[in-house]
């Protein structure tokens, strides 16, 4: 398989307001809300990728960090890739700073690692299978 774009995580302040453009525009049906990472979550499909609506629960979370600093827009992409334990460790081996060192369970249960913007040319990278 080779590496496709999962999702693209969007943080917003409020998913009720950002469900408007993709519900009243674009027609799109948002799935049921999750928890992870101190927020909620809300997916919306477009083919083979997503959009995922990040709303922050804890002022301590991630999210909340990144819109305090940097207000809301674009968090972060996720790369779907057939094998992640072998692609972080390509990572690991070609000198990128890895957020997780070992994947973790996130949205939907899926296993997930986050490689850090500092060695990614400033994007926040999430990689899951």
């Amino acid at each position: 398989m080779h590496p496709s774009v999962a999702h693209v995580g969007i943080a917003v302040t409020k998913i009720s307001d950002a469900l408007r453009f993709y519900r009243d525009v674009l027609g799109l049906a948002p799935g049921q809300p999750e928890s992870a990472d101190g927020a909620t979550i809300v997916s919306l499909p477009f083919g083979d990728s997503a959009v995922e609506l990040l709303e922050p629960k804890d002022p301590a979370s991630p999210v909340a960090k990144f819109i305090a600093k940097r207000g809301p827009g674009i968090h972060h992409i996720c790369y779907r890739v057939s094998d992640l334990d072998a692609t972080l460790a390509l990572a690991r081996a070609a000198g990128y700073q890895l957020i997780d060192e070992t994947p973790r369970r996130g949205a939907g249960g899926r296993r997930i690692a986050f490689l850090h913007p500092k060695s990614t040319n400033g994007i926040l990278l999430e990689l899951t299978e």
